[in-house]
């Protein structure tokens, strides 16, 4: 069972901000907004773009370290979801999260571990 069971892609879910500019260049924060039973909640990754690589890549680096950020967040989502045994779900706008069932639990780690690990040896010396 997958941890990702919405309509879209989960892309299509993240909303993205630039920040305050500094010196030192632009920040950005892309957002997954997601729903907890009745509580609202996200998640959010951070980026930056320095002033020398805006200056050197122009638009092309923007584009290029943007989809990086986003590939990294997917990542970061798609690993976190498994570590809590939760999964984004729903049909609405803001995505549902909630735990994994027993037995789709089960058939992760299978699917993480198709055969059983050797039994440890133990030599006596």
């Amino acid at each position: 069972m997958s941890h990702v069971e919405l309509p879209r892609a989960l892309e299509d879910y993240f909303a993205h901000a630039e920040t305050a500019q500094t010196r030192t260049g632009r920040r950005f924060t892309i957002t997954l907004p997601y729903r907890d039973g009745e509580r609202l909640d996200r998640l959010q990754w951070w980026w930056q773009v320095s002033a020398t690589q805006e200056k050197l890549g122009g638009d092309e680096a923007l584009a290029k370290l943007r989809a990086e950020a986003v590939a990294r967040f997917r990542r970061h989502i798609e690993r976190w979801l498994e570590n809590t045994g939760q999964c984004l779900q729903g049909d609405g706008p803001i995505p549902l999260i909630g735990r994994l069932s027993a037995a789709a639990a089960a058939s992760t780690v299978q699917e993480a571990f198709p055969e059983p690990l050797p039994e440890p040896q133990v030599a006596n010396g």
